[in-house]
């Protein structure tokens, strides 16, 4: 099974109020075991994931199962994750993003 994990910055502590990647898609597919994504999901077709800097930034981690075809397209798509790679094991490993 694949999680696609997209990665939005809702809260932005910038002076105009704006992310210079919002129009952009950041997203990651990880493919995992019915086991694995039964555990990251809890049983719910789609889970979000928050977590807020002290500067009024905060960034969203959104997942949702898709088929391997919408993996294809999305990894064509995707602009990487913006550096944030290393949210995706947190919530893996503690179903919450920390640093």
């Amino acid at each position: 099974m694949i999680l696609q994990y997209i990665l939005t910055m809702p809260n932005r502590g910038s002076w105009n109020g704006r992310w210079s990647g919002e129009d952009d898609l950041y997203a990651i597919c990880v493919k995992y075991s019915p086991k694995e994504v039964e555990r990251i999901m809890k049983n719910e077709n789609q889970r979000s994931w928050y977590y807020r800097w002290s500067d009024g930034w905060s960034a969203r981690v959104e997942a949702k199962v898709i088929t391997p075809k919408e993996a294809i397209r999305v990894r064509k798509q995707s602009q990487g994750f913006c550096g944030y790679n290393w949210m995706i094991p947190s919530i893996e490993q503690n179903d919450e993003i920390r640093t």
